[in-house]
This record gives C-alpha cells, sequence and structure tokens, in this order.
C-alpha cells in the first residue's frame, strides 16, 4: 500500500501537515467526549480546504499528460472549483468551470458574486454556467470538444476531486495524522467530518483500515442523500483499495454515513449548522463554513447530546474548509448580526 501512494506522482501544493488541535472548551460545554480538531482548512493555497490535498494527486496526472487546461464543476459557490481556480492559476493553467446556478433555493442577494466566486474571479477562472436540470457531463464534455478544436489539451477534473487519485491525498493524510498522534501524546477512536461527494471519507476509511484499524470514520452527509453518499464512499473506497493492492472485502462495514444533519437540501442553512458555527467561534475563535464544516460539526454535536460517544472517547473533527462561503450566508446569522450590532456603548 505505502508504496504504490509513494511512488505515485504528486505535485506539493498544499502547507501541510496541518494542525491538530485539543477544543478544550468544546469538550467541557459538551461534557466530553475529547475533541481534538484537524486544520485542513489551513492547507494554504487559494485560502485552504480539503481539495488542496487531493489537487496534489490529480494535477500531477493532469500535468504528467500534459494538460494546459482544466475543465471541472460545481455549484456557484464551489469550494472544490475555487481551489482547482487556485491551483490553476499557480501552475499556469487555463481553468473552465461548469457552475450550477440554480442548486441551492433561497440565497443571499451577493450569493452569485462575493464569497467564493469573488475569488474565482481573481483567480482567472472561465466560468460556464448551467442549470441543475442539465447534465454537467454533458455540458464539461462540450466545453472539452472545442477546446480541443482551438488546439489546447484540456483534463476533467471530477466533482470534488472525488476519484482514486484525488483520495490518495486523504490515504496520506492518515499517514500525517499517525505521526501528530505520537507527537501529541493522544490516540484516536474517532474521525467524524461532512461527506458529500465521497473521496474524503474513502481516502480515511481506506487509510485507517490498514494504518489505524481502531478508529471509526463517520461521515455526516451534507447532501441531503445518504444513502446516495454512501454507495459513492463504497464505490470509491473499493476502487482506491484495488489501486492500493489491498483487500476490501472488510471495508463496507467501515463505512457510515448519518443523515439528519443537511436540512431539505445541499447549501440549506438549518438551525444546527448555525448553531455549531456560533459554538466553534465563541468558544474555540474557530471559522466554519455552513455548507461542510458547519453541517458536518451540527453532526458532531448532535450525536454526542445522544450519547453516541462515552466521556472517554477521543474525537477528532477534520475541518474541510470552505470559509469564503460563509460571506454569502449573512442572513442565516441575523442573530449573531443583530446582538453585535445592540450591544451597549462604553
Amino acid at each position: 500500500m505505502l508504496d504504490t501512494l509513494l511512488t505515485t506522482p504528486r505535485i506539493r501544493l498544499a502547507e501541510l501537515p496541518t494542525p491538530v488541535q485539543y477544543c478544550q472548551q468544546l469538550t467541557a460545554y459538551l461534557g466530553g467526549p475529547r475533541i481534538y480538531i484537524k486544520r485542513d482548512d489551513l492547507t494554504g493555497l487559494g485560502l485552504g480546504g480539503n481539495k488542496v490535498r487531493k489537487l496534489e494527486f490529480v494535477l500531477a496526472d493532469a500535468l504528467g499528460q500534459g494538460a494546459d487546461t482544466m475543465v471541472s464543476a460545481g455549484v456557484v459557490q464551489s469550494n472544490s472549483v475555487r481551489q482547482i481556480a487556485a491551483a490553476a492559476a499557480h501552475l499556469g493553467l487555463d481553468f473552465h468551470a461548469v457552475l450550477i446556478t440554480d442548486r441551492v433555493p433561497n440565497v443571499d442577494p451577493d450569493y452569485p458574486e462575493s464569497g467564493n466566486m469573488l475569488l474565482n474571479a481573481l483567480f482567472g477562472m472561465k466560468a460556464h454556467f448551467c442549470s441543475v436540470k442539465e447534465s454537467r457531463v454533458v455540458v464539461m464534455q462540450r466545453i472539452v470538444d472545442e477546446l480541443r478544436q482551438q488546439g489546447k489539451k484540456p483534463y476533467i477534473i471530477p466533482y470534488g476531486a472525488s476519484n482514486v487519485l484525488g483520495a490518495l491525498g486523504y490515504v496520506n493524510c492518515v499517514l500525517e495524522l499517525i505521526t501528530q498522534m505520537q507527537s501529541h501524546a493522544f490516540s484516536l477512536d474517532y474521525i467524524v467530518h461532512a461527506s458529500g461527494s465521497s473521496g474524503t471519507q474513502a481516502g480515511l476509511v481506506v487509510g485507517t483500515a490498514t494504518l489505524l484499524p481502531g478508529v471509526q470514520i463517520i461521515g455526516i452527509d451534507i447532501d441531503a442523500e445518504a444513502e446516495r453518499v454512501r454507495r459513492d464512499v463504497v464505490r470509491l473506497s473499493h476502487e482506491l483499495a484495488a489501486y492500493l493492492h489491498q483487500k476490501p472485502e472488510t471495508l463496507d462495514q467501515r463505512i457510515e454515513v448519518i443523515a439528519g444533519y443537511a436540512g431539505p437540501g445541499y447549501g440549506v442553512a438549518t438551525p444546527e449548522m448555525v448553531e455549531a458555527i456560533e459554538l466553534f467561534a465563541r468558544l474555540e475563535g474557530i471559522v466554519l463554513d455552513p455548507v461542510y464544516a458547519g453541517k458536518g460539526a451540527a453532526g458532531l454535536i448532535g450525536l454526542v447530546r445522544q450519547g453516541r460517544f462515552s466521556k472517554e472517547e477521543t474525537i477528532l473533527f477534520l475541518h474541510t474548509g470552505g470559509i469564503p462561503a460563509l460571506y454569502v450566508y449573512r442572513s442565516a446569522f441575523a442573530r449573531s448580526l443583530a446582538a453585535i450590532s445592540s450591544a451597549p456603548s462604553s
């Protein structure tokens, strides 16, 4: 396994290792278990996030094939698209993104132009807009065909950079985490994180199955499609295990995707997400995003309150990034804004 991981082409894009921090006040507030956080919002490139780890392997493959233009897809405020745009700028590549404009309903007025979209513009991304009713795969292929007619060498990065190569980034993260557990002198019982396009969870599942078999991975569904998310994680985990010459037979029982924290749909604000973001901010000074980490943290907090974990157990929450999107969800935090604006003057 490690031989294959270490010999797969990789370009260094992320600032690694990302920190692991003990959330002392959050742990006390919830009454246990011990909660740590892995700060993959601090991977650096393009304001960071979990996709940077994935892109180290995906873009190495693209460059190895002589590609000069990247093509991918996501929603308007996609974190994946923003990180690809930053990586493309860093590597001198063109980037065309298919952006789904109508997947997230009832957005704030500046949703189309602020947050990740402002950063995409700064990184020089070329946008192609489509509806959720259209097939993004078909639209991407049309763009690829046009680019080839122009003499370009396009390369398609899958949704969320979630394929076998992308998932390798989180097998590598498990290796990094083992070193940090040794240096910080702590052990783990669970890793909890937001799960959507499957690559992060598949990498963690396959990596821990071999390297940290006592650690259980819990993905919190953020798509309101928990069964679909789990199917995708199972499929990609099997593909990744085959790539790494591991036996996939025991993986399925290690794959857990928790429903109930996505609200009515992807990107839709929920009271539980708002509470989770406020708690992490006020107790730990850590900022989460409203689409991924905020809902993942809501799932973590919900499971603690349900008694899923004992006080003696240790949980690592993986912060997958996405903070720029917070600024286009201001209406969800009206209570916090009202509180600060009504504070008495000195």
